[in-house]
């Protein structure tokens, strides 16, 4: 008797609850799972994956030479929405489809879009550091109670922050999106902006956009130093985004007060400077882990891949 693999390589995949697992092995898989505890290397991927009709995947690579050496590939179900590191012209030329778990985590990484904005402007991280080291002095930080918010994209996400901005924190929002739901801002008072307003302007910064040849690099030194010395730059999106040597510049320079970072464009990043600046609050790529996240994630993962695998004519 033949058996059915499919690999998943997040290590919260099913951690929590098994329902996604067992959704799998009751759908006749066996499901390989990703042990070594860190992200799989391209090598590694190429050899797991030779035996596997799907793969739920996180950020590992998935680029043409991957999926072209998956002879038994058949479907490919995102852990999360963002797909850069899968080779979409690569799947379309084999005709595997390519699902996303939209909205699982949104209001996992909206949450944690706003404890790293408090926490770099409040400098939560350098106050901790400094009690643990019996230092009790003062340190001035940030208000973020009615202050000027600029959001780089609307999605799930971007909304989520929005809410959270207009209606816990009283601030005014800005937003940029190139498909603009005039309804939505309307409803929560969200003014439309270009990314150039948004950077002169806005005493927070908050990135929600895909990884793309557009979008890459976006915030560079010409951007930063668009800022406010006040500005509070965050990144729960996509590494690759910020120039990361820029922003190590425009942190250790002063020229713009903090930033919290959760994405960065290797992981762990390569920017040893990066390491050693106090107005610097450093996420593992960690947003998206909560417990309802992580179930919500694997559970729609696993429906995702199912569906694909058993549509008619894929195979």
């Amino acid at each position: 008797m033949q058996i059915r693999k499919i690999l998943a390589t997040p290590r919260s995949f099913a951690k929590e609850d098994d329902a996604p697992l067992r959704l799998l092995e009751n759908a006749g898989f066996t499901v390989v799972r990703n042990v070594s505890g860190g992200i799989l290397p391209k090598a590694e991927m190429i050899r797991q994956l030779s035996e596997c009709e799907g793969v739920i995947v996180g950020v590992d690579p998935m680029d043409a030479e991957v999926i072209g050496s998956a002879k038994k590939l058949r479907a490919i179900a995102k852990y999360g929405v963002g797909t850069d590191n899968i080779d979409l012209d690569a799947t379309k030329r084999r005709g595997i489809p390519v699902s996303v778990t939209t909205g699982a985590n949104a209001d996992a990484v909206a949450d944690f879009t706003f404890a790293l904005m408090l926490a770099a402007a409040r400098r939560v991280v350098p106050i901790d550091r400094a009690c643990r080291n019996r230092d009790w002095g003062k340190r001035t930080s940030l208000d973020v109670y009615g202050r000027t918010l600029g959001i780089l994209g609307l999605g799930a996400v971007g909304r989520g922050v929005a809410k959270r901005a207009a209606c816990g924190f009283g601030m005014t929002v800005l937003a940029y999106d190139p498909y603009w739901d005039e309804s939505f801002a309307s409803a929560y008072g969200i003014q439309q902006a270009q990314p150039e307003e948004i950077y002169h302007t806005c005493d927070f910064i908050s990135l929600h956009l895909p990884l793309n040849e557009r979008t890459k690099g976006m915030i560079g030194r010409m951007q930063l130093r668009m800022m406010k010395p006040s500005a509070v730059l965050i990144n729960t999106a996509r590494g690759g985004l910020i120039d990361e040597a820029a922003l190590a510049v425009a942190l250790g320079d002063g020229q713009i007060f903090a930033a919290g970072i959760d994405a960065f464009s290797q992981e762990p990043p390569t920017q040893e400077a990066l390491y050693h600046l106090d107005n610097l609050v450093m996420g593992s790529h960690t947003a998206a882990s909560t417990k309802g996240a992580v179930a919500n994630m694997g559970m729609l993962a696993a429906k995702n891949l199912l569906q694909d695998l058993n549509r008619e004519g894929n195979g």
